[in-house]
C-alpha cells in the first residue's frame, strides 16, 4: 500500500495529514486522491467509515491555489443530505484549510441564516451545504456560485433517497459548465447512473463497495421476539451485552422517544437525535455521546448514513428499516477504524420477510444470538406473516420482494378539461392483457352505468315482492 506522499499530496496536505492523526491511506483514498489530482472526475464507491471524507478535502484542498482578498467567493463545493454530515465535513476542512491556508462556510439549516450569509460576505474557499440551506441563500442572492471549480456530491445515494434530486439539479444549474465534479456514494447502482452520470465528464470510477456488502468488522445477529416483548429484550440485551458505547435505530420518532422515556424510567441514561430536534440538540446529544457522558443514543435514521462516532460497541435494530440499505448503512456506525463490533436485529413474525429480504441482499444467513436472561421463541422464525400468509410466500429460499409497479405509468393526461383525463391512453391493467380493455368486456360502463348481474336483479326483486 502507497504512503501519502507516494500519492502526490503536496507538503501543506501532509502536514494536515499528520494533524489528523492518518497512518497510511485508505484503500478509497489510494485509489480516488491520485485521479484527483489529476483534474478527472470521479465516481466513488465505498462503504462507510472507511475515508472517503479525506478522499476528497485533501486533494481538492490541497491543489487549491491561495487568494490573499477576503470578499472572496468559494470554489470548492461541497453538498451533503444531512445537518450532522455537513457539520461533521466541516469539521474536517477546517482542520485541513488550517494547513493550507484555506477558509471554511458551512451553510445548512438549524442556524441563524443571517449568521451564514455573514460569513460568506467575509470571504471562504470551500462552503459544505445541504442543499436546502443552499438553496435559500441562492434565492436571497446570498451566494456567488460563478467560481466554483470543484462541485462534490457526498452520500449521493441518500440525496436520492431524501429526494433532493430538484435541489441538487437547480444548484448545478447555477455552476459553471466547465469543473471537475467528484460523486461519493456508499453504492453506485442504477438509480445514480440515471440521475446524476450526466453531470459527470468521463467520470473514473472507483469500487471499494458492492451493493449489499457489510463492514468487514461487524458480526451480525437477529433475535425473534413478539411486539409486547420487545422492550424487555432491549433491556435484557442492554444488561447482558453493556450499555455503555451503543446505538439503538428505531423506525419512528415516536419510538424513539417512548423507547428513551422507558430507559430512562429504568435508570438507563440514554440521548435521541431524530429531526423534530434542533440542530442544537442535535449536536449536544453526539458531543455527551462521545465523550462517553451517555452510553447510549436512539436514533431514527437521521443517524444511519455517514456520522462518525468513534468506538461504537454495537447497534441493535429495535425497528427493522424500511429501505433495505439503511440496514447496511446502520450496521456501518459499528466496526469502524478496523475495530470489532456487531449488530443485533429484533425480528418479529411480521418483520419475517423484511429479515429475508435483508439476509438476501447480504448474501447470507444471519444467526441467532441466544441470551441467558431471556428465552427466545425460534418458532417465531418459522411461521409465515399474515403479509406472507396472504401473499402465499413457501418455505425455501427467500428472494427479495418486488418494488410495486405504478398503476399511472402509461397514464397521460389532457389538462384542457375534466370529462376525460385519460384521453388517448390504456386504461389501468391489474394483471392480464384482457383487464386492458376494460370498456370493451364492459358495455355497461360506456356511460358510466355498473352493468347488473341477474343475480343482483333477483335480489332487488324479492325485496320489492315480486
Amino acid at each position: 500500500m502507497a504512503s501519502f506522499k507516494e500519492l502526490g499530496l503536496p507538503s501543506c496536505a501532509l502536514r494536515a495529514v499528520e494533524a489528523l492523526g492518518y497512518t497510511t491511506p485508505t484503500p478509497v483514498q489510494e485509489q480516488a486522491i491520485p485521479e484527483i489530482l489529476a483534474g478527472q472526475d470521479v465516481i466513488a464507491a465505498a462503504s462507510t467509515g472507511t475515508g472517503k471524507t479525506a478522499a476528497f478535502l485533501l486533494p481538492t484542498l490541497s491543489k487549491l491555489k491561495a487568494r490573499e482578498h477576503t470578499a472572496r467567493a468559494p470554489r470548492i463545493l461541497v453538498i451533503t443530505p444531512t445537518r450532522e454530515l455537513a457539520e461533521q465535513i466541516a469539521y474536517a476542512s477546517m482542520r485541513i484549510g488550517r494547513c493550507c491556508g484555506h477558509y471554511t462556510a458551512a451553510l445548512f439549516g438549524g442556524k441563524p441564516i443571517a449568521e451564514q450569509i455573514e460569513k460568506l460576505a467575509g470571504g471562504c474557499d470551500i462552503a459544505i451545504a445541504t442543499p436546502g440551506r443552499l438553496c435559500d441563500l441562492i434565492d436571497k442572492h446570498a451566494i456567488d456560485l460563478d467560481s466554483i471549480d470543484v462541485l462534490v456530491l457526498d452520500e449521493a445515494d441518500r440525496m436520492l433517497d431524501m429526494g433532493f434530486l430538484p435541489d441538487v439539479r437547480r444548484i448545478v444549474n447555477e455552476l459553471p459548465r466547465k469543473r471537475q465534479t467528484l460523486l461519493f456514494s456508499a453504492t453506485i447502482d442504477r438509480s445514480i447512473q440515471d440521475n446524476f452520470l450526466d453531470l459527470l465528464d468521463h467520470p473514473r470510477l472507483v469500487q471499494i463497495s458492492k451493493r449489499g456488502e457489510t463492514a468487514k468488522k461487524v458480526k451480525q445477529f437477529m433475535i425473534p421476539v413478539s411486539p409486547k416483548e420487545k422492550l424487555s429484550l432491549l433491556k435484557c440485551v442492554l444488561a447482558e451485552k453493556g450499555s455503555e458505547r451503543v446505538i439503538v435505530f428505531a423506525r419512528t420518532k415516536a419510538r424513539v422517544e417512548d423507547l428513551a422515556h422507558a430507559l430512562r424510567e429504568a435508570d438507563i441514561e440514554v440521548e435521541t437525535i431524530h429531526s423534530d430536534k434542533t440542530q442544537g440538540q442535535r449536536k449536544h446529544a453526539l458531543n455527551e455521546f462521545r465523550k462517553g457522558r451517555v452510553g447510549i443514543i436512539i436514533t431514527t435514521d437521521v443517524l444511519a448514513r455517514g456520522i462518525d462516532i468513534p468506538e461504537v460497541d454495537y447497534v441493535i435494530n429495535y425497528d427493522l428499516p424500511d429501505m433495505l440499505e439503511d440496514y447496511i448503512h446502520r450496521i456501518g456506525r459499528t466496526g469502524r477504524a478496523g475495530v470489532d463490533g456487531f449488530a443485533v436485529s429484533f425480528v418479529t413474525r411480521d418483520s419475517l420477510a423484511q429479515m429475508r429480504d435483508i439476509e438476501a441482499l447480504v448474501k447470507c444467513r444471519i444467526p441467532l444470538m441466544r441470551l441467558d436472561s431471556f428465552e427466545i421463541d425460534p418458532s417465531i422464525l418459522d411461521a409465515p406473516s399474515r403479509r406472507a400468509r396472504a401473499k402465499g410466500e413457501q418455505d425455501g429460499e427467500h428472494k427479495p420482494r418486488k418494488q410495486r409497479r405504478s398503476l399511472h405509468k402509461d397514464v397521460r393526461y389532457n389538462y384542457s378539461g375534466w370529462g376525460d383525463k385519460r384521453t388517448g391512453a390504456k386504461k389501468r391493467t391489474y394483471g392480464s392483457k384482457e383487464d386492458a380493455k376494460g370498456d370493451e368486456r364492459r358495455p355497461g360502463k360506456q356511460k358510466g352505468r355498473v352493468a347488473s348481474s341477474p343475480k343482483r336483479k333477483n335480489v332487488r326483486n324479492r325485496r320489492k315482492g315480486n
